[in-house]
């Protein structure tokens, strides 16, 4: 089961959060929603504008990085804000090789509720570790 929380006392200009899920595919939705949360209350956002890409690390910890980064890219490049992610991952000859699609609209202030502007991931006590059949994530971002 995929959940995420917003941990206080981490960050003092920062939002932080922990994100958990049963599989990997998981544990980077919940990330890439409290992402989305932090940006704008998902709620509010619809599923008009897509963005489909590929990734690929034999880091794992690298490959969510920079999964999490794209969202804030193009957040920042196409003025969208984002409110669900599909995700599969696999795992070739020790590369994990990511597809993923976001699923947004266009910012709109007189109809989205925006809460801060998400400006980067930090790698101030980032992480991505399994614990038992779990996976959980601590990320930092800065706002």
């Amino acid at each position: 089961m995929k959940s995420y929380k917003f941990l206080e006392d981490i960050a003092i200009a920062d939002v932080a959060f922990e994100a958990k899920g049963d599989s990997l595919e998981e544990v980077f939705i919940a990330a890439a929603e409290a992402v989305f949360e932090t940006n704008a209350e998902i709620k509010t956002v619809g599923d008009s504008f897509t963005h489909e890409f590929k990734l690929e690390n034999k880091d794992l910890e690298k490959l969510f990085y920079d999964f999490l980064e794209e969202i804030v890219y193009i957040k920042d490049k196409d003025g969208v804000v984002f409110s669900k992610s599909e995700v599969k991952i696999e795992e070739i000859e020790g590369v994990f090789k990511l597809n993923s699609k976001f699923y947004g609209e266009k910012i709109n202030q007189e109809k989205h509720e925006l809460n801060v502007d998400v400006k980067a991931i930090t790698l101030h006590e980032f992480s991505l570790k399994k614990e038992g059949n779990n996976y959980v994530a601590k990320v930092i971002v800065d706002i």
